[in-house]
């Protein structure tokens, strides 16, 4: 009798906090079973010619050249901030840990608590345009541009299983430091590690025929605007962490994981443009530890929530656990 009380409330204890953050079905599969498959970038030579060739790869000239089709001198519109999809994506989404598009063929449609909807690749591109790129309105997703980068970046995952996650895909989670991250810190990393590249104000480099950058800018109005996924620290930690210094030798040392989360402190602590999605995060329960605008279900601070610490966030949005044994002597 006292077991089956212990086991139905633990079981309630799971429901509710299920609920509350909105875990879908798909959310489930995907994070319980993406250990163990190993993918590899797929040769795009190896297309058979037709048309179905031709849009894929158009597609990844897209994503490796988009302010040559979409940027501020776009052949086709001028509507981005003149970085490229490849900037954020490398290798047009092809690197291991380089924001890659391993998994987005085998879990999209998904859940997604940002928007609290299940968002399909066009939702998920077009989120990239306004958030990374600025543009000012979405791509019409009926578009060839639009088609084609949805086609090269399914074909990129296209031998991945369906709800499988590839170890690899997407960036990197660091281990949370045990203190905020520090942008004084940051500052001098970036000035030793990324401003040769970046510039000494974050504006970046631009290519020589001004369609693009060959380094991108890191802040300033034509970087990624406040909405976007790397304004996250997190995010932009993680990334920095497996692909930065860009131009280090392959075994140059790397950042530390200390200075992968100071830089990212410290870029992000710098102006850009501001951008509100005022729909965002539905159930507000369902944000990331580190988003960086409130309002909150916790009582932490925005700025904690945006340099951290983030453990002790972490540890309140977990859910209570009740022994047996805390039953048994209750009753």
């Amino acid at each position: 009798m006292l077991l089956t009380i212990s086991m139905i409330v633990i079981v309630v204890v799971l429901l509710v906090t299920i609920q509350n953050k909105s875990i879908s079905k798909g959310d489930v599969l995907i994070a319980s079973a993406n250990k163990d498959f190993v993918w590899h970038p797929p040769d795009i030579n190896k297309i058979p010619a037709g048309p179905e060739e031709r849009l894929i790869k158009y597609g990844r000239d897209l994503i490796a050249n988009t302010s040559f089709y979409l940027g501020p001198k776009g052949t086709v519109a001028a509507i981005t901030n003149g970085m490229n999809c490849q900037n954020c994506h490398l290798d047009a989404g092809t690197k291991y840990w380089g924001n890659n598009y391993s998994a987005v063929f085998s879990t999209y449609p998904r859940f997604r608590e940002r928007s609290g909807t299940v968002e399909n690749i066009y939702k998920r591109l077009n989120d990239c345009f306004q958030r990374s790129l600025n543009a000012q309105a979405p791509l019409d997703t009926n578009s060839y541009e639009m088609q084609a980068m949805a086609a090269y970046i399914n074909w990129v995952g296209h031998e991945v299983p369906k709800n499988i996650k590839p170890v690899g895909a997407a960036i990197k989670d660091l281990v949370f430091l045990e203190r905020s991250a520090n942008t004084t810190n940051g500052r001098t990393v970036y000035m030793v590690h990324c401003q040769r590249c970046h510039g000494a104000n974050g504006e970046g480099v631009l290519k020589g025929d001004g369609a693009g950058y060959l380094y991108p800018p890191l802040w300033g109005n034509n970087s990624y605007t406040t909405a976007a996924g790397l304004f996250r620290i997190s995010r932009f930690a993680g990334y920095v962490k497996e692909n930065m210094p860009f131009d280090a030798p392959h075994n140059a040392r790397r950042l530390t994981e200390e200075e992968a989360w100071d830089v990212a402190a410290f870029v992000n602590s710098q102006p850009r443009p501001q951008k509100v999605f005022k729909n965002d995060y539905p159930n507000i329960a369902g944000k990331p530890v580190d988003h960086p605008f409130g309002p909150y279900a916790d009582n932490f601070p925005e700025s904690q929530h945006k340099y951290g610490p983030f453990e002790p966030i972490k540890h309140s949005q977990q859910p209570t656990v009740i022994s047996q044994q805390s039953i048994v002597n209750s009753q």
